[in-house]
């Protein structure tokens, strides 16, 4: 006797099941790390932030020098693109007015608030994810810092 056993051929019902559970699994694992993806686009963009606004001070500390004007407290300024920038110790003030004027931000992006420090965040955004920018002082720099919380 010989018989014909006809072979099927697919998947199982249990197959099927198992291969779901674990795509199930991955996709558990991995969501987490795309959805944080924006706390760390703000971040960085902050970081660039944070890079423009310490060549922006830089290259107007050396106009500054040039003039001989980088030692004095206030009362100074130098020409930044036809604009008046004041100093403090060659160092843009910290008013959005002169942030704004040595930084070009886009506004609809970027918002420029307060004074010593002035704080810049994205527009729309958390305001306490932000670059602060603090005035130089006789022996130091302008403080630049990235505020990430919240971010």
């Amino acid at each position: 006797m010989n018989k014909n056993v006809a072979k099927q051929s697919g998947f199982t019902l249990i197959e099927l099941v198992i291969v779901i559970i674990v795509l199930g699994i991955l996709a558990a694992t991995a969501a987490p790390k795309f959805i944080d993806l924006q706390s760390d686009a703000r971040v960085s963009s902050l970081q660039g932030v944070k890079a423009a606004l310490e060549g922006a001070s830089t290259l107007t500390y050396s106009k500054a020098a040039i003039a001989g004007k980088e030692k004095e407290a206030s009362g100074q300024s130098v020409d930044i693109n036809g604009d008046t920038v004041e100093l403090v110790y060659g160092y843009p003030k910290a008013t959005a007015t002169d942030i704004a004027k040595v930084v070009e931000l886009s506004t609809g992006d970027w918002t420029i608030s307060g004074s010593a420090p002035t704080l810049i965040y994205a527009s729309g955004g958390v305001d306490t994810c932000n670059a602060s920018y603090s005035e130089a002082t006789s022996t130091a720099r302008p403080t630049i810092v990235v505020n990430e919380t919240g971010c």
